[in-house]
């Protein structure tokens, strides 16, 4: 599932592209696309056509793109969740059609369409309305939004925290609500409402840089320690970015469809039996929640006490 730096990706991709252009026409071809729309995709449609794209904003791994009337009036929200393997492409009208076209969104202007594209359906698109946050902020985007949107999020966001990334991320209270945790820290780092974007491959890329194991109790984490995840965490996702993400198949893509190279600079995910780049132990991988955790035995030695 794509994490912070694809979803990132692709949200300065639609900055580029699609914002400031006004929808002519929306359509969604599949059932499953708009699932999470409560009331079906006609609605969704309404609530979207002769309306402006206002701007392209994400809050972890949910991106959003807030709907303004022409004079510039906040309206709602249209939240994206790529899933599994959910792709937003910027195409040319004319282009084919893709095997997995799931919804496709024409502007007035005439130019490049919007395609949502999803192999697995796992994916999905909600215009909902957009509700004030007390912090003033959307976060995900590095900076300052000086428009009437800038003091909302979309409502199945809301619950979300914000990420290391996000300027306004408050890393004492992190440490704090990561010591009041009864877990062990991966689960904890994978838990959206804690920090938001970390999936199972900067986890893992994470702990590494900070030399802790992934079933470390949060209990027992120190101030030092949990600066430490947070320095790694924003070393690995900046690299992350500036290499485009990581591409291990070719449903992660950004608006182009181009693929992301971090995947040629993972220390430890992925990397079973190889050396760590560190000390040159054999990386490790352990089952973990259905899927598979990294780690190196030499640099993140399992605790005395340890949370499964």
């Amino acid at each position: 599932m794509p994490e912070l730096p694809e979803v990132e990706v692709v949200r300065r991709g639609v900055a580029r592209w699609v914002v400031g252009r006004t929808v002519r026409s929306a359509r969604f071809l599949h059932p499953r696309v708009t699932r999470r729309h409560v009331a079906g995709p006609e609605d969704a449609v309404a609530r979207t056509e002769g309306l402006v794209v206002a701007d392209a904003v994400r809050r972890g791994k949910y991106l959003w793109l807030p709907l303004a009337t022409p004079s510039g009036d906040a309206v709602d929200a249209m939240v994206v969740h790529l899933g599994m393997s959910g792709q937003l492409l910027v195409e040319a009208a004319d282009a084919p059609a893709e095997k997995h076209l799931r919804a496709v969104w024409e502007f007035d202007d005439d130019r490049e369409d919007l395609r949502f594209v999803d192999q697995r359906t796992f994916g999905g698109v909600a215009v909902v309305p957009l509700v004030g946050v007390a912090d003033g902020g959307l976060g995900g985007r590095g900076e300052s939004v000086d428009a009437p949107w800038s003091r909302f999020v979309p409502a199945p966001v809301a619950h979300i925290a914000r990420d290391p990334l996000d300027p306004a991320f408050d890393d004492a209270l992190f440490a704090k609500r990561l010591r009041d945790k009864t877990t062990g820290v991966k689960r904890a780092l994978l838990d959206q409402t804690l920090v938001s974007g970390v999936g199972n491959i900067y986890a893992d890329e994470a702990l590494w840089r900070a030399k802790l194991h992934y079933a470390r109790p949060t209990r027992s984490t120190t101030r030092a320690q949990a600066d430490a995840l947070l320095t790694g965490l924003r070393e690995v996702m900046t690299a992350a970015l500036a290499a485009g993400g990581t591409s291990f198949d070719s449903l992660y893509v950004n608006v182009n469809g181009a693929s992301g190279y971090f995947d040629r600079s993972l220390a430890v995910y992925g990397q079973e039996g190889r050396p760590c780049p560190r000390c040159g132990s054999l990386v490790r991988r352990d089952p973990f929640m259905n899927r598979s955790s990294y780690s190196c035995p030499g640099c993140q030695p399992v605790p005395r006490t340890a949370h499964w």
